[in-house]
């Protein structure tokens, strides 16, 4: 026999209809975030620049928020990674959601934009490695990709990073770390990149500082390295040459020295392209700064932070016309590292702004 239907279940049913209708009704009209009208920076030091770091973060507000303070910031250059592996599908197809709100913000900000365009997918590389595994039988992939990221952002696209500091193999998936690789690289991403947008910079590096010799299994001198790569004919598959350079415990001052990690190694690097007839290249310094966390060996006192960043940029002003650009690692990110990392941010994961943004702001005439 068929049991009826309990009665007071029609009436829990309709009590909790009715109750997720009234939430919905209630709930505030979702955030609509626009660009707004175009923006333009205000700056008296158009050199300085920062790596923003939006990668991870999800919220369009947050996005939009950031790069609005880097503009008040008085910074004109923002350095970005968009991850070729979170986009790129197998079958061709590309997400460009994100990538499409970082740079409508950014334009929007009157902000020149560096995309960093580095790890691999997983249908790219050999089964088990590594996101950053990258080897020559995924180039003409790489190069498809950057090609297309370069044609689809047309104006609001200054230049490509090809990789991340491929002088060392945590960079190749833990692979040895050779310049022809990365000229083989070059070789094929620059004739795509020009063919999709001829307008658009094709950075090579961005070479890491470090001292590693010969036969090391970590990397190779960045200064070694780079001679490595003008042998292996680097020089006419790249505008400029991207460089990475950290100031530790050294003051900006410092007078460079072939066994030192500072700063003014930009210098040496310089010499090495001028060794190879490379006088008209320009170098962009992607990522730099000093640390100011209170325990780390490698940091220095968040007010010797701040005089050492200002010194840097009034330096390379000064004596480094070779140098269009230099940006800050980093900006801010999306939430706390708890790590050695947070200490070389300029504003909080809540948008609390430091000192340093604040002395920023002002040297840059806000």
């Amino acid at each position: 026999m068929t049991r009826p239907f309990p009665k007071f279940q029609f009436g829990s049913g309709l009590r909790l209809l009715l109750l997720i209708t009234l939430i919905w009704l209630i709930q505030p009209a979702p955030l609509l975030i626009v660009p707004g009208p175009p923006q333009t920076v205000q700056t008296t030091h158009p050199i300085v620049g920062v790596h923003t770091r939006l990668t991870d973060e999800v919220e369009e507000w947050k996005i939009q928020r950031s790069l609005e303070m880097v503009r008040q910031m008085g910074s004109p250059w923002i350095v970005e990674l968009f991850p070729w592996a979170y986009y790129h599908a197998e079958d061709g197809g590309i997400a460009w959601d994100h990538p499409d709100m970082v740079m409508e913000h950014a334009h929007a900000q009157g902000l020149k934009v560096i995309a960093r365009i580095g790890l691999t997918p997983g249908w790219a590389r050999p089964p088990d490695t590594p996101l950053n595994y990258l080897d020559a039988t995924a180039y003409d992939d790489f190069a498809e990709f950057a090609a297309r990221f370069a044609a689809r952002y047309e104006d609001k696209l200054a230049a490509i990073i090809v990789g991340n500091e491929p002088n060392l193999s945590y960079e190749w998936g833990y692979r040895e770390a050779t310049a022809a690789d990365y000229v083989e690289l070059l070789k094929t991403v620059y004739p795509a990149v020009k063919a999709a947008n001829p307008d658009v910079l094709v950075l090579g590096g961005a070479l890491a500082p470090t001292l590693e010799p010969v036969g090391s299994p970590w990397g190779l001198n960045d200064l070694i390295y780079l001679d490595q790569m003008y042998a292996a004919g680097a020089a006419d598959y790249f505008d400029g040459l991207a460089v990475h350079t950290y100031g530790l415990t050294f003051p900006a001052l410092a007078n460079p020295g072939a066994e030192i990690l500072n700063f003014r190694r930009v210098e040496l690097v310089r010499e090495v392209m001028l060794r190879h007839g490379d006088a008209d290249t320009q170098i962009y310094i992607t990522e730099f700064g000093w640390n100011d966390h209170p325990r780390w060996t490698q940091a220095v006192r968040p007010g010797q932070r701040i005089q050492n960043t200002l010194d840097a940029f009034t330096h390379a002003e000064k004596n480094w016309p070779y140098v269009e650009m230099i940006a800050i690692w980093a900006f801010r990110f999306p939430a706390p590292t708890k790590s050695i990392m947070d200490y070389y941010t300029l504003v909080t994961p809540e948008f609390v702004e430091k000192p340093i943004y604040e002395e920023l702001q002002r040297f840059t005439g806000n």
